[in-house]
């Protein structure tokens, strides 16, 4: 039987090329129809230290980076030290010869660098490695002769001489796994998606979704993993009303986008945890004063620095309470890589719907993790603008409980934008009727976003499964192959953490048990479910790395056997 799925792993030291190995065999394949998913992890420091890449290649829809490994490329000894007990039995271990030797009976040598300068390019190895995989897995040589022309044929010169060394780097290491005696069988022809695709990682995607929703001014300050929206923006946010800046902190980014949301603009920033925290109290100035702003916050490892390139679900409570006083902001969180074109979009169209900051909360694995997704069909896409007075002065921008129109600077019903409790005006006031008048406004305006959509199945069992974020991915793997198991489960997920969708809310609270799948430590997200009267209890897991779906199986079939048990208790 022909393999329809396929996991390479690249293990070495940054720097040797994981990256453009993973990502160049996930272009390869897509470019053909089947269905890609990388995964890379790798430390903090700008060149060295232990780094791995991961590519799976479907014909399917791939919701995981995957268990086990058919093929490790090891770079060094260290890589396969640390990565070996991920091969699966049957897998293969190929390994850079020269570099160490390795006696095991399901690997091979090749000498990766001595392959590519004899190819003529001595950063070729990667298309070496590349050759020898094409053999491994019966894919045609032509698929990866075609990615190699796409990719290197750019109008400048020398790129024939590229794609000649390319092309026999390719077929050297072919021959070299030919020569191996091992054989994964051959990969089972791709099945094309419907539809136009396009292979993006998560960051581009957010991007894409805010410039689709009307994005106008970005101040953002480099931070991992966020740096690339930053990156992006500044080639691709150009023309007429648009406005790009490199802020010098944080602090000065918040600032920047609350002045740019007073003046009329669609405006936003992106960060990770420690330039989240510094944001706190340019955020409560926008809640207080009700200014559209979007922050995207691009989750990794914490406290403090924490794991700047690791990734994980831990800044939720951050994201809903992120400055002092009574403030609650609205959350969105995107769980897959097309998703964060949607949320993007959505969060634009949120802090315009109810006039406030929007929180826009994804993570290192969705914003490096590239995947074929459907092109975004952008005439589909609904675009939302605030509502803007048009009346004469005298007007009361504060006054009421409920959402009003708002003034942009230079047309008519001025204000006071104002960080201190003001009154209809934004006049300061310390009256206790004003204050109650305005939190209870403030508070009111989140009832505009609770009417959004949500996925779910077998509602009808006592039990369910909702994760949240970038774990919605391993969490539905599992659940799909528990219910093939004979599992009674329910499934929920929704991206629109805060306020959540007003039906599922009613729906979680009938439910004995919802299990909630997060990468951290506190249980956050079940937290604020069972604050807002839902039996809840998360399974957590806070290594850096995503959930294999091995141990959410493992661990949801454990909460299952324990309700049962409590159920009969009782």
């Amino acid at each position: 039987m022909k393999k329809t799925d396929f996991i390479v792993r690249f293990a070495g030291e940054g720097g040797q090329g994981m990256v453009t190995s993973a990502e160049g065999l996930a272009q390869a394949a897509s470019q053909v129809g089947y269905h890609v998913q990388t995964f890379a992890t790798f430390p903090s420091q700008i060149l060295g230290g232990p780094t791995w890449t991961q590519t799976r290649i479907s014909t399917t829809l791939i919701l995981s980076s995957g268990d086990e490994l058919d093929v490790l490329v090891a770079f060094n000894e260290e890589a396969y030290n640390t990565h070996k007990d991920e091969v699966r039995d049957g897998g293969i271990v190929i390994y850079n010869r020269g570099e160490f030797e390795l006696e095991s009976a399901n690997s091979f040598g090749m000498p990766f660098s001595d392959l590519a300068k004899e190819a003529g390019n001595a950063r070729a190895e990667n298309m070496v490695v590349m050759g020898a995989l094409s053999f491994l897995v019966g894919m045609s040589m032509q698929i990866l002769e075609e990615f190699n022309i796409k990719r290197f044929t750019r109008g400048r010169a020398g790129d024939e001489a590229i794609i000649a060394g390319n092309s026999k780097a390719l077929n050297l290491g072919h021959a070299q796994a030919e020569n191996s005696g091992f054989t994964l069988g051959e990969l089972a022809p791709p099945v094309r998606p419907e539809g136009d695709q396009i292979l993006i990682n998560g960051n581009v995607a957010l991007s894409l979704g805010l410039c689709a929703a009307g994005l106008q001014v970005y101040v953002g300050y480099p931070i991992s993993p966020a740096s690339s929206i930053l990156i992006w923006m500044e080639s691709n946010l150009t023309g007429e009303g648009k406005f790009v800046h490199q802020a010098s902190s944080e602090i000065e980014s918040i600032s920047a986008i609350v002045g740019a949301g007073f003046a009329g603009r669609k405006a936003m920033t992106a960060t990770a945890g420690p330039g989240f925290s510094l944001m706190g109290e340019g955020l409560g100035l926008a809640w207080m004063a009700e200014i559209p702003v979007v922050v995207a916050d691009i989750q990794r490892g914490g406290p403090s620095t924490g794991l700047p390139t690791k990734t994980e679900q831990s800044d939720l409570m951050t994201a809903l309470y992120p400055g002092h006083g009574d403030i609650m902001l609205p959350v969105i969180a995107p769980g897959t890589v097309e998703e964060c074109f949607y949320a993007a979009s959505m969060a634009m169209n949120w802090a315009e719907r109810y006039q406030g900051p929007v929180i826009l909360l994804s993570e290192h694995a969705l914003s490096e993790k590239q995947q074929n997704i459907p092109r975004p069909d952008l005439s589909s896409l609904k675009v939302e603008g605030r509502e803007v007075f048009q009346g004469s002065n005298g007007y009361q921008r504060y006054e009421g409980r409920e959402l009003s129109a708002m003034p942009i600077p230079g047309s008519q019903g001025s204000y006071v934008a104002n960080g201190s409790e003001h009154d209809g005006m934004g006049d300061t006031t310390h009256l206790a009727e004003r204050h109650i008048q305005m939190t209870e406004r403030r508070f009111s305006k989140l009832k505009l976003l609770e009417n959004e959509a949500y996925e779910s199945r077998n509602e009808s069992s006592s039990v369910a499964v909702m994760p949240w974020g970038g774990s919605k991915g391993p969490a539905l793997e599992a659940y799909e192959q528990l219910v093939a198991e004979g599992a009674d489960l329910a499934w929920y997920y929704t991206m629109y953490l805060n306020p959540l969708p007003r039906k599922l809310l009613e729906e979680l609270k009938q439910k004995d048990l919802v299990i909630v799948p997060e990468l951290n430590y506190m249980g956050q997200f079940s937290s604020v479910l069972r604050s807002q009267g839902v039996k809840a209890v998360s399974i957590t897991q806070y290594t850096g790395l995503p959930f294999k779906v091995r141990d959410l199986v493992r661990n949801i079939s454990d909460s299952v056997a324990q309700e049962k048990k409590e159920s009969v208790t009782v």
